[in-house]
Formats: C-alpha cells, structure tokens, sequence
C-alpha cells in the first residue's frame, strides 16, 4: 500500500458545502480517489477586520495514480472551474484546495513545496486532519499532529468551530 496524500478544503463564498460536493465529483472525474473526509470546521476569514464570511474548511485523504505536480494542477484547475482566480492574497473564495501531503514526499521547487509550508501553523487544516490521520507524521520534521496542534496558539483554536460531519458520497 502507498503512503496517503492529504488535501485541504475551504471556501468563504456561495454554498461551501455544496462547492466542496462539486469539487469531489470533478476531482473523481480526474481519477483522484477520494478515500476519506473530515469533518466541517468553521474559522473566521483573515485577516480579521475585512468583513469577509467565515471559511468551511475539512482535509480529505485521496488517492492518485500521478505524481504531485499532476495532482496540483488538477487542484488548480477545479478551483479554477469555481471562479478562484489568485490575483488577491487572502481574498474570499468559493473554492481553494491545497496539497497538504504527497506520500510524504518533500518537494522544494518555484513550482511546488509539499508538505504545504504553512500548514503547520493553521489551525483549521491541522484539527479537520487529525480527524482522518490521527498518526500523521510531518515528512521534514517527523513530528506528530497531537505535537503540531498543541503549538498552536490559544485564540487560533479557540475561533475554530467543529461544525458535524458531512455526508458526501465518496468513490470508496
């Protein structure tokens, strides 16, 4: 068996829950399996002030025959098909899909860094997934997710709410 690859849901605009049931059809249709989801975890929108919604946000573990570069163009693509354009840091959107883990490569490129260079110090990535990879290790530090959450800070777990679990029909 090879090693998971994990990646990130969010959205802030339209109906996030039914962006992100889109979202897993066109990923399927591209041949990304999707094997597990977390639950739905509402955060504030940064930066704090603008008046932006609230984000959804949940991890999902996913298997693909390609290689990461592939997958995150695929990413791109059905984020793209929802209307993201990143023309703006930190603007609202209906759809954003990172690649958190790629079978635990590290890959430092222009193109590409996995894992995601910051999700580390996100609260609302980190918690969704414990939730489907509670013994996940972090491939450049080798540390656990039980020790990454416990570095985060008090108010940035504190603005996360855990919203339920979400019925999405998955391939497997």
């Amino acid at each position: 068996m090879t090693q998971p690859i994990y990646i990130a849901l969010g959205a802030n605009l339209g109906n996030p829950l039914a962006s992100f049931r889109r979202a897993i059809a066109q990923l399927e249709g591209f041949g990304v399996e999707i094997i597990a989801i977390s639950g739905m975890w509402q955060s504030p929108a940064w930066p704090a002030g603008q008046g932006h919604p609230d984000y959804i946000n949940a991890c999902a573990q996913v298997e693909f025959g390609g290689d990461a570069r592939a997958l995150l163009a695929i990413l791109h693509g059905v984020e793209a098909s929802h209307g993201r354009e990143r023309t703006v840091l930190n603007a609202p959107r209906s759809l954003d899909l990172d690649l958190l883990d790629f079978r635990g490569e590290i890959i430092r490129a222009a193109d590409i860094i996995i894992p995601h260079p910051r999700m580390m110090d996100r609260g609302f990535v980190l918690l969704p997934l414990s939730q489907i990879a509670p013994n996940w290790l972090n491939p450049t530090t080798n540390e656990g997710i039980e020790l990454a959450i416990s570095r985060l800070s008090l108010s940035d777990v504190e603005s996360l709410e855990y919203i339920g679990q979400e019925e999405f029909r998955i391939s497997s």
